[in-house]
């Protein structure tokens, strides 16, 4: 991570978006489809491609299943199904499609392993890119979402960890 960190940060302490540097945030990004999400990286503990899932029955519909990460039993979860989006073409159509990337996070003592298309790079952001969650956001995203940030062209939904992992709560609430 330390690396990406660096590289996201220019030698005259500009950003990879080009503000100059003041109060700033760090966060991982990570695909799913063609949108762009961001994980404050003070919640990010790994990133790695998962390998052995094994599902697990009658489990929500995203959780994926469970893995080893270093002698750890840990949970698997889709973001892909969290958000309510469908599952990948080559999910979908029955096949065993591996998982492309997982990132680590951590929550009140238990780990995840939050399964994505793909993972980005390391972006230091200030707050003249920060604005509120736009009320014509995508509803699946926006009781995840923090805020958001404008880059060049694109648009960054930072999502909101505890919120994300707390899906455990809401989904007893639902049954």
């Amino acid at each position: 991570m330390q690396a990406a960190n660096a590289n996201a940060t220019g030698a005259n302490g500009a950003t990879t978006n080009g503000a100059e540097t003041g109060a700033t945030d760090d966060f991982v990004t990570v695909y799913v489809g063609e949108t762009l999400f961001g994980l404050a990286i003070e919640r990010v503990h790994d990133v790695f491609v998962p390998s052995g899932v094994t599902p697990v029955p009658l489990a929500p519909a995203e959780i994926v299943g469970l893995l080893n990460l270093r002698g750890r039993v840990v949970t698997a979860m889709s973001l892909r199904r969290r958000l309510g989006l469908p599952d990948a073409p080559d999910e979908a159509d029955g096949a065993k499609a591996s998982p492309k990337m997982a990132i680590g996070l951590e929550q009140a003592g238990e780990t995840f392993a939050l399964v994505v298309d793909g993972v980005g790079e390391v972006l230091k952001l200030g707050a003249d890119s920060r604005e509120a969650v736009p009320i014509n956001l995508d509803p699946r995203f926006r009781n995840l979402a923090t805020c958001v940030h404008r880059l060049d062209g694109r648009l960054l939904v930072i999502l909101d960890v505890d919120a994300l992992l707390g899906f455990t709560a809401a989904g007893a609430k639902a049954a």
